[in-house]
């Protein structure tokens, strides 16, 4: 089984910038999707964008035109590159990948937005 862990998370001020990572521990192709879900305090778990083996991408609603999705295969890293960042995207940032054995999760990143 694939382990991901991600990284980029921090404090950062609305109209700013992060980019996050997933990294995998093993081949990245051993996922056929791979996501970025995010929970906010009190909230439940939401998915935020993802990205299929064959490159196809969505991206809910209140990311759309900010955020991107992309994957570096050479690199076995998953990035979500966000822009012009505000206060509702604070929240703990995970990352995911559905294999044919299963799903396996990072244990997240944590971004904030300060206004």
């Amino acid at each position: 089984q694939v382990q991901l862990v991600e990284s980029g998370g921090g404090l950062v001020q609305a109209g700013g910038s992060l980019r996050l990572s997933c990294a995998a521990s093993g081949s990245i192709f051993s996922f056929y999707r791979m996501s970025w879900y995010r929970q906010a305090s009190e909230k439940q778990r939401e998915s935020v964008a993802s990205i299929t083996s064959g490159g196809s991408t969505d991206y809910r609603d209140s990311v759309k035109g900010r955020f991107t999705i992309d994957i570096d295969n050479a690199k076995n890293t998953m990035y979500l590159q966000m822009n012009i960042l505000k206060p509702e995207d604070t929240a703990v940032y995970y990352c995911e990948g559905e294999a044919a054995w299963g799903r396996s999760w990072g244990p997240g990143t944590q971004v904030t937005v300060s206004s």
